[in-house]
């Protein structure tokens, strides 16, 4: 049978290279965002989102494709584009001047978290500072972004591992290092417990149902959240 999906292939083999690349490449694309404000995690979860153009009240409308000052060849989903689709999807506010220059965004505020003389947003992905701006950094399946603000300054950027189901009453072990370096973090803060030299915390549950955990620490970036199902 001659099916849709069959009559799309066709066509799409039947258009120029470059066309083909664009299709195969800016497409609705599942990613991990995480925004750590200076109090709070202002938002953590799953965001679906392609390049498109980007409209914030201090910057404008510009495009945030992954083209932006020549980045890319081909438009593609960025980092950008998920902070604007994650804001309009879950209501909360954030704002970008927009360089010229850079063709780029500078983010100022997220939510509650506004950007200081000596504090700003910095943005990471899979942990590690992005060499270009968010509407030229370009984002695959399931990679992990992190917009953090005072992130210049921060000591760690923390990663909490462990399992998702513990038995309550029985003690349970988590793990903290460092996201961008892979160390063990010592002195973080679990559910009130404190890692050791290793980086390892014991959490003994006392009441059943999902609980979500996330690291903390003073100077570092608080860490993903892990929920626990406990039975």
């Amino acid at each position: 049978m001659f099916s849709l999906t069959t009559a799309l292939l066709c066509v799409s083999a039947l258009l120029p290279h470059a066309a083909r690349a664009i299709l195969a490449k800016n497409h609705p694309t599942p990613v991990n965002l995480r925004i750590e404000g200076a109090n709070d995690t202002i938002f953590e979860g799953k965001v679906v989102t392609m390049g498109h153009n980007v409209t914030t009240a201090s910057g404008g409308t510009h495009q945030c494709d992954g083209t932006n000052d020549g980045a890319n060849e081909f438009p593609g989903p960025t980092c950008t584009s998920a902070l604007a689709d994650a804001a309009a999807a879950n209501g909360f506010k954030w704002d970008a001047t927009f360089s010229t220059e850079f063709d780029d965004y500078f983010i100022t505020s997220i939510g509650n978290t506004t950007e200081t003389a000596t504090e700003f947003w910095g943005l990471l992905l899979d942990f590690q500072f992005t060499p270009v701006g968010g509407c030229q950094q370009e984002v695959n399946k399931n990679d992990d972004i992190l917009w953090a603000f005072n992130a210049f300054n921060a000591q760690h950027f923390l990663k909490l591992d462990g399992p998702t189901k513990a038995k309550e009453g029985v003690p349970a072990t988590f793990v903290v290092t460092d996201g961008m370096t892979g160390e063990s973090v010592e002195g973080a803060t679990v559910d009130g417990e404190t890692t050791g030299v290793d980086g390892t915390v014991v959490i003994i549950f006392r009441a059943r149902g999902v609980q979500g955990l996330k690291a903390t620490m003073e100077g570092s970036i608080r860490s993903n959240q892990v929920n626990v199902k406990v039975f």
